[in-house]
């Protein structure tokens, strides 16, 4: 069985990235899942915090998480056209201390996408991750790209998915990175 975490780059209640998330992973195929992280805990970066009390258990179990995964899913929003920063705080921490980013990171099948109210979708933001990502040894899936424009004619007001394009594009895209993941890991 494929193991796939994901976490969202919103703290947003309504976060069209969150709902994004989620319909993943009910499109997840046969055979692999996606279990659901939050980053909603992680205090913000300081390196005199972590010197002092550590790595906090919430950041510690996410990267537990990921090390333990085959892949893993970022669903990111945009802001001022680059990566939120609640998001990049995350990979700041998950990527602490600088020893533990093989364990973590290095060969890790990661894919990225988005959803945006923006009719430009997430694509300044996705791109933006590809050298966080590179330094940090990840392996970035490159078959599909999946940006949501005008997220808010897509979701309803429960975060469903309600365009049929949109739906189609998200399971080609999981779907396609599965058997990315798949080929990885030798399953």
């Amino acid at each position: 069985m494929l193991h796939i975490v994901g976490f969202s780059g919103s703290l947003r209640r309504h976060s069209f990235n969150s709902a994004l998330l989620r319909a993943a992973g009910a499109m997840m195929p046969i055979g692999a899942t996606l279990e659901t992280a939050s980053i909603r805990a992680f205090p913000l970066y300081n390196g005199d915090d972590e010197a002092a009390h550590g790595i906090p258990a919430d950041v510690a179990a996410l990267k537990d998480a990921i090390a333990a995964a085959d892949g893993l899913l970022i669903a990111t929003p945009e802001y001022n056209n680059s990566v939120p920063g609640v998001a990049k705080n995350a990979i700041d921490w998950l990527s602490r201390p600088a020893a533990d980013i093989p364990r973590v990171f290095a060969g890790k099948p990661v894919a990225v996408m988005g959803a945006s109210p923006s009719g430009f979708g997430t694509i300044l933001s996705q791109n933006a991750w590809l050298p966080v990502l590179r330094t940090l040894g990840a392996e970035l899936w490159t078959g599909g790209r999946l940006m949501v424009s005008r997220a808010s004619g897509v979701f309803d007001t429960e975060g469903n998915i309600v365009d049929d394009r949109t739906n189609e594009g998200l399971r080609q895209f999981v779907q396609g990175f599965a058997v990315y993941v798949g080929e990885r890991s030798g399953r």
